[in-house]
């Protein structure tokens, strides 16, 4: 099962790939910014309740459907770019095994703790 949400989380991500070559920028957009979301990381440093807060919000993909459908139906290319970005980051993480996190540490995520 395992390698199967691998492989969704794949699809994914090569679709914000696809949605990203739909907007009229340089790729160099994409990949400047594909590891943008991980700011929310910072939040550890405050504690691990709001870091896992904080990485929560700049990894949930819902927010990435929202930024995108915003930014396309308001004709905005920033929410647009944001969405996908924030949409395959998501994606790239969960491939490796990086969820959404719980507030008892980093390494513990909705796909089962990192290392494991």
């Amino acid at each position: 099962m395992k390698t199967l949400l691998k492989i969704e989380e794949l699809g994914q991500f090569l679709l914000a790939m696809f949605l990203f070559s739909q907007l009229d920028l340089s790729w160099w957009w994409f990949f400047g910014l594909l590891f943008a979301p991980d700011i929310g990381m910072l939040g550890y440093l405050v504690n691990p309740k709001v870091g896992a807060l904080a990485y929560t919000i700049f990894h949930h993909k819902a927010l990435a459907i929202f930024l995108l459908l915003t930014g396309f139906y308001a004709g905005n290319l920033v929410l647009e770019m944001a969405g996908i970005i924030l949409f395959a980051h998501a994606s790239f993480d969960r491939i490796w095994g990086y969820g959404l996190k719980y507030e008892k540490g980093f390494k513990y995520t909705h796909l089962g703790e990192i290392g494991a």
